[in-house]
């Protein structure tokens, strides 16, 4: 850890802490049992909401978890004046779902190396895009993001990367 990132840490860490109190009261009002855990890894607070039942802070397709985790990033925002990036996880949801697309994006270069051609990728949000252009690096080819919110959707491309090649998928989606 670089002592930039060391220096960022404690204001993370308060980051986090904000987080947690917003999201207890919102548990409470809700009348759902959760445990709130926080780490920072990287540049980011990570909060997750742990226990059972907790499929509702997810909702289809991790719209209700989206919806949930900007509504905190507000909060934190507005407590501390700073524009906050946290991550919000509910019931592993996010994690199970890195793994998902990450197996998807390793497919995609499959089929985009077998077939010459590029592979289009439904639609997805930044965060899910960015795991699927971090799996397509890893496997040494090219990807981009295509198309307007809420439809934008990574495409994968048969050639390899160059190695001094910034794609747009390896920035903050």
């Amino acid at each position: 850890m670089s002592e930039e990132d060391r220096d960022q840490v404690p204001a993370l860490e308060r980051e986090g802490d904000i987080a947690a109190d917003y999201l207890e009261v919102l548990l409470d009002i809700a009348d759902l049992d959760g445990d709130i855990e926080l780490d920072v890894e990287r540049d980011r607070a990570m909060v997750a909401i742990v226990g059972n039942d907790l499929g509702q802070l997810v909702g289809a397709r991790g719209q209700v978890l989206d919806s949930l985790q900007e509504l905190t990033r507000l909060a934190v925002t507005q407590a501390t004046g700073s524009r906050s990036r946290l991550m919000l996880d509910v019931g592993g949801y996010r994690s199970k779902r890195r793994a998902a697309l990450t197996a998807q994006g390793t497919e995609a270069c499959e089929r985009a190396r077998e077939t010459g051609e590029p592979q289009r990728l439904a639609s997805m949000p930044a965060f899910e895009r960015k795991v699927v252009h971090d799996a397509v690096a890893a496997a040494g080819l090219r990807s981009e993001s295509e198309g307007d919110e809420p439809e934008r959707c990574v495409v994968v491309f048969p050639e390899a990367r160059a190695e001094n090649q910034v794609d747009e998928g390896s920035g903050n989606e």
